[in-house]
């Protein structure tokens, strides 16, 4: 079945949504719309899995513990993320959809 990344994309947005598209054993593959929002002030992420990011509309900040950083993101921009890494949403665009994918893969112990 065809599906597109950029359809549904709703007028407001209270929080991310995150759609799963591929999910198997070892492996998930999501698409992430933001729309303003960004990690709550002090929180960080991490994640037992490594994730591949990579933005394909909008502009978004992240921002990493260690080594302290902050990478700016343009569409077409992707990074990884080795597993427990920790990390930041800082600031995504508020005028526009930031429309992402994000690969989980493997884990720790792997």
């Amino acid at each position: 079945m065809q599906r597109n990344l950029y359809a549904s994309l709703p007028a407001e947005l209270s929080q991310e949504l995150l759609t799963p598209l591929v999910q198997q054993p070892g492996l998930l593959l999501e698409r992430i719309v933001s729309l303003g929002q960004a990690t709550p002030k002090g929180e960080w992420c991490h994640q037992e899995r490594a994730e591949w990011v990579i933005l394909l509309r909008g502009r978004a900040d992240l921002s990493f513990e260690s080594p302290a950083s902050r990478v700016s993101l343009q569409p077409g921009d992707y990074l990884l993320i080795p597993p427990g890494t920790r990390h930041r949403v800082e600031w995504t665009d508020p005028s526009q959809h930031c429309v992402w994918l994000a690969l989980h893969f493997g884990s720790r112990d792997a």
